[in-house]
Parts: structure tokens; sequence; C-alpha cells
């Protein structure tokens, strides 16, 4: 009998932490695809942040460093930079971004570094009990805000694709999501395109992933990916911001 899919060679053998529903495994399977098909385990290195993914160094056979919260970019700037032929991989989520990390990944923007960013944005604190994120939605509950985020106190919810594609050391930025089998295919295109930049010398890019987190918010799995359809990619258009490589072809 011929076999049509196979798991990917780069992935252990470990067995995921992900909670039911979680979105991380999904773009985690598609990163191994990409590693597999573009042939980046033996020159890829992995920058995990703190947070859900914490223990993904453990799911892929290839060099990986666990940075500390939000350091994530500062981290991927010094590898990169002490050995530009290195493909480096830079995965975060919101709360470790854009609440610890900000200054980190809007520097390496600044400095145009070469390397690629996968930011997982599902609108909370997922590893640490479901408190307010700085991409929580206005009115959203959460564990710091049982009546909903309110703007008065807590301001706006952060757009970071927006933000980076503002940024001239930015070459691509697009927001995407996995919410469907045809999410996950342009999800999946979207992660090449960005790895390929990368192995082309172009420079910081950038891809937001709206994913639900069933257990943060409270919801069924089904529920939870279409409230990321229904509500949060309202607050989060999906689509391109930002390729000045197609300006270069």
């Amino acid at each position: 009998m011929k076999a049509i899919y196979e798991k990917p060679q780069v992935f252990t053998d470990a067995i995921t932490t992900y909670c039911g529903g979680c979105g991380h495994g999904i773009v985690g399977k598609l990163i191994a695809e990409l590693i597999d098909e573009l042939d980046l385990r033996e020159n890829g290195i992995l920058v995990w942040p703190i947070g859900c993914s914490c223990l993904s160094d453990r799911y892929y056979n290839m060099d990986a460093f666990m940075s500390l919260h939000g350091r994530a970019p500062a981290s991927a700037t010094g590898i990169k930079r002490a050995d530009p032929s290195k493909f480096v991989l830079c995965y975060q989520g919101d709360g470790d971004m854009v609440s610890e990390g900000m200054a980190e990944i809007m520097h390496a923007a600044i400095r145009s570094e070469k390397f690629t960013v996968i930011f997982i944005n599902n609108a909370i604190y997922g590893m640490t009990g479901g408190q307010m994120a700085p991409t929580t939605l206005e009115g959203q509950y959460a564990s710091t805000a049982p009546a909903g985020r309110k703007e008065l106190n807590s301001g706006y919810p952060v757009h970071m694709a927006e933000i980076m594609g503002m940024m001239p050391g930015v070459c691509y930025s697009e927001r995407v999501t996995i919410t469907s089998p045809g999410a996950v295919a342009k999800c999946k295109n979207a992660l090449r395109k960005g790895f390929q930049n990368q192995l082309d010398g172009k420079g910081l890019s950038f891809i937001e992933i709206l994913s639900p987190c069933p257990t943060g918010w409270k919801m069924a799995p089904l529920k939870a990916m279409e409230w990321v359809d229904e509500v949060v990619s309202k607050e989060y258009p999906l689509g391109l911001i930002k390729d000045t490589t197609k300006e270069e072809n």
C-alpha cells in the first residue's frame, strides 16, 4: 500500500502538551512540513518563547533555543548575526511578544533583522491562567478582566501585523488563521513566503496567526474556532498587510 501522508521527518516521538483544540499544534505541524520541504533541519535554529509553546524544542529533532520571556527577537538577532548562514525562526505568543517583549520585536523590525517571525494571537494568556493580554478584545472576558476588557482602564487591542507593516525594515507582514482546511493551506503559504524571504536574504518577515484557545476562552473547541472567524477576525482582519518583495521581482 502506498503512503499518501507521513509524519514530518523532523518531528520526534514526543507527545505535545497543548490543550485539546489549541491552534499551536496545527501551526507546529506546518512548520515541521516546511522544514522538511525546504531542507532546513541541519542549518536551522528554532527560537522558542516562554508560553504555551515553551516545550516545543522537544518536538523537533533540530537545534533550538528557549529565550527569556519576550526576548526571543533579541536572541534570534544574536544567533543570526553570529552566523548569517543559519535559518532562524522566531516563534512567539501575544503575551510574550506584545507585553513582555514589545521593545524586542520593535527594535528587530527597526534594524531589519533577517529572520522570520511567527506570532500566535489567541487574544489571551493561555499558559498562565487566562489573564488579559494586550491583544484581548474590547469586552472580552479574562481571569483578570471578569467584567470584560474596558478601553478606559486597559486601552485598545494591539494590531501587530499592521504595526509591523509600517516598519521600513519589515519586508513582509500578513495575518492568517487555521480555522478550516482552506485557512490552513493559506497559513502554510504565508509561512512558506516568510521562510523563503529569509533564505533569499530579505528583511524581517512577520506572520500573525489567529489561533483558538478553548481553555482560556472557556469554550468548546468547535465554538472557539467559530469565535475566531465570527469575532476575532473582525477585530484583526485577515490578509496581506505588506510585501515589498513583490516590488523587487
